[in-house]
């Protein structure tokens, strides 16, 4: 059977517009419902204060002796440590948040597309904590270690738990969404709107674009614009190799006929 003449595989699969706002709803509670169950547990172990206590560990250790985290807010000391217990509950329960997207999407997909979308849900996870991670093990105890370094002695540094949160969580973000360049070049390269040889020629712009983006959204120490503009790179060439990979195991069916039939006969 010709590609022309091929049945469509989505044909007869449409479904009312509300049938799939009533599918959404579900996921959607679904997907709060593991955030609340991990959040719950979270409560009961390691408990709010525990996770603080973890969260805050990387500046605490390089205070100057005797220094704690200060509260400058009368619920701070409960509020803080309970949006920590969320945003870890959050990020335990991410795979099960990106699954319930995949479930939504997944019926309106062609087969050849499934193939790319979950790779891509499932690595895009793996990215975003492993971003997340490297933040928390490398890039805040560094940089504390050059804020204290060059801080003068008659400073008592004693930052307030809620600038603290909120900035190591702005970190997180911005660590987490970085390590996902390997994940939009190969959408890019996928949907055709750049080809792989542009990629490569557009290497040294984006290295340059890198270091700048690093010296906007990272504190002004050398530690920190190094830590993100350094993998930025590296995993730009992952992508690039990524989208080759892919694009050739992810062509529509039509496409393959069409490559095979361009091809001259021996």
């Amino acid at each position: 059977m010709s590609a022309d003449n091929k049945p469509d595989e989505l044909a007869g699969s449409e479904a009312p517009f509300v049938s799939h706002l009533v599918e959404l709803r579900d996921r959607l509670i679904k997907a709060v419902i593991a955030v609340g169950v991990v959040f719950g547990a979270l409560c009961f172990w390691p408990g709010p204060a525990g996770l603080y206590d973890l969260l805050a560990a990387p500046m605490v250790a390089h205070l100057p002796k005797g220094a704690t985290l200060i509260a400058t807010n009368v619920i701070s000391p409960i509020l803080v440590p309970l949006k920590i217990t969320l945003m870890a509950a959050f990020m335990v329960a991410l795979p099960v948040v990106l699954y319930q997207l995949w479930a939504f999407v997944a019926p309106g997909l062609y087969s050849h597309e499934k193939k790319l979308v979950l790779p891509l849900v499932v690595s895009s996870t793996i990215l975003f904590i492993a971003g997340v991670a490297f933040c928390y093990f490398l890039v805040i105890p560094g940089m504390s270690k050059f804020i204290q370094a060059f801080a003068p002695a008659t400073i008592t540094a004693a930052p307030d738990i809620e600038q603290y949160f909120g900035f190591v969580l702005t970190l997180f973000l911005v660590f987490g969404i970085a390590f996902e360049v390997p994940i939009a070049v190969v959408v890019l390269a996928r949907m055709g709107v750049v080809t792989i040889q542009q990629l490569r020629d557009w290497r040294g712009y984006f290295i340059v674009g890198s270091f700048i983006i690093a010296a906007i959204v990272t504190p002004p120490d050398v530690i920190s614009q190094l830590a993100l503009a350094i993998p930025m790179c590296i995993l730009y060439e992952i992508g690039i190799l990524a989208a080759q990979f892919l694009i050739k195991n992810t062509k529509a069916p039509d496409a393959e006929a069409d490559s095979s039939d361009a091809k001259p006969s021996p």
